[in-house]
C-alpha cells in the first residue's frame, strides 16, 4: 500500500523508560557513563589494533571491526534517549523512526555475522593450526567483513521495505525509548498478523542460523582444546571463554524477543536497554580485560604517551 493520505502520522511519541523525574535523572547518569565508556572503549580497541604490530592478526582485525559496529550501535538511539530524559514530550519524526529501524537491524545483523566469522577464525586457529596462516589471510578477513555488512544491510532493507509503506493513521505512541520494529508495526491501521509473522521469520532465521553455527563451531573447538595438554591450550581456552561469553550475552535477549516478539512485558523495555545500550560495552570489557595481548598493547601505548609528554 502506498504511503498516501491514509498514512497521516508524521511523528511518533516515545514513551521512554519511566515517567518519574527522579528515575529519569538516575537513568541519565547511569546510561551516560555506559555510553561514554562503550564508545571510548571501542575506539581504544581500534586504535590499539591499528598501531600495535603484535596485534596484526586476523583475530584482532575482526575484533576491531566488531568495535566499529559497536560504536555505530551505541549511537543509533542512545544519544537521543539521553536527551529525551530532559524532554517531557519525546517525539521522533516518521523518517527518523524508519532510520532507527534500519540502523538497528543493519548493525545487529552485521554483528551476528561477524561473530560467526570470529568463531571461524578460532576454529581454524585451534583445529587447523598448521594451515591457519594460509587460510586466514587478510583477503579472507576483508571478505568476512564485507559479507557481514552485506547480510546486515539486506536483512534491514527486507524489514524496512514492508514497514515504510504501512498505513499509520494513529495512534502513534511507541512504548519504548526508540522505534522498536514490533512496536511500530502494531501501530499500523490494518491487520498486521502476517507482517508480524514475516518479521519474526526474517529475524528468527538469521538469528537462529548464526547461533547454531556458533554453538557447533565452539563445541568442536572446546572438544579439541579439551583433548590437548599443551601450554597453548589454556590461552586458547581463555580466548574461547571470552568469545562464548559475548555470544551468550548478545544472543540471550535476542532469543527472548523472538520467543515472545509481540507480547511485550514491562521487563522487555529494560532488556531493550541492555541490548542496545549495554551490549556495545561487552566488547571492550570482556576482550580487553581478559586478553593479555590487548592489555600489554595498552600499557605500551600508555608508556609511549607518558614518554612523549615528559620530553
Amino acid at each position: 500500500m502506498a504511503h498516501t493520505n491514509e498514512s497521516m502520522v508524521s511523528e511518533f511519541v516515545l514513551l521512554g523508560l519511566s515517567n518519574s523525574w527522579e528515575l529519569q535523572l538516575f537513568f541519565f547518569a547511569i546510561f551516560s557513563i555506559v555510553y561514554v565508556t562503550s564508545v571510548l572503549g571501542n575506539i581504544m580497541i581500534i586504535v590499539i589494533v591499528s598501531t600495535d604490530s603484535h596485534l596484526n592478526s586476523p583475530m584482532y582485525f575482526l575484533l576491531s571491526n566488531l568495535s566499529f559496529i559497536d560504536i555505530c550501535q551505541s549511537n543509533f538511539a542512545t544519544p537521543k534517549m539521553l536527551v529525551d530524559f530532559f524532554v517531557e514530550h519525546k517525539t521522533i519524526s516518521f523518517e527518523g523512526c524508519m532510520a532507527q529501524i534500519f540502523l538497528l537491524h543493519s548493525f545487529v545483523g552485521s554483528e551476528m555475522m561477524l561473530l560467526v566469522a570470529m568463531a571461524c577464525d578460532r576454529f581454524i586457529a585451534i583445529c587447523k593450526p598448521l594451515h591457519y596462516s594460509t587460510i586466514m589471510n587478510r583477503r579472507l578477513c576483508i571478505i568476512f567483513v564485507f559479507i557481514s555488512w552485506t547480510v546486515g544491510i539486506l536483512h534491514s532493507v527486507s524489514h524496512l521495505a514492508f514497514t515504510v509503506d504501512l498505513p499509520f493513521c494513529g495512534p502513534n505512541e511507541v512504548d519504548s525509548f526508540f522505534c522498536d520494529l514490533p512496536l511500530v508495526i502494531e501501530l499500523a491501521c490494518m491487520d498486521t498478523y502476517e507482517m508480524e509473522i514475516m518479521t519474526l521469520t526474517n529475524s528468527g532465521l538469521i538469528s537462529l542460523s548464526c547461533f547454531l553455527a556458533l554453538i557447533i563451531s565452539y563445541t568442536v573447538v572446546l572438544m579439541t582444546v579439551h583433548h590437548r595438554s599443551s601450554s597453548g591450550s589454556s590461552k586458547a581456552l581463555s580466548t574461547l571463554t571470552a568469545h562464548i561469553t559475548v555470544v551468550i550475552l548478545f544472543f540471550g535477549p535476542c532469543i527472548y524477543f523472538y520467543i515472545w516478539p509481540f507480547s511485550r512485558l514491562s521487563l522487555d523495555k529494560f532488556l531493550s536497554v541492555f541490548y542496545t545500550v549495554c551490549t556495545p560495552l561487552l566488547n571492550p570489557i570482556i576482550y580487553s580485560l581478559r586478553n593479555e595481548d590487548v592489555k600489554s598493547a595498552m600499557r605500551k601505548l600508555r608508556n609511549r604517551h607518558v614518554s612523549f609528554w615528559k620530553n
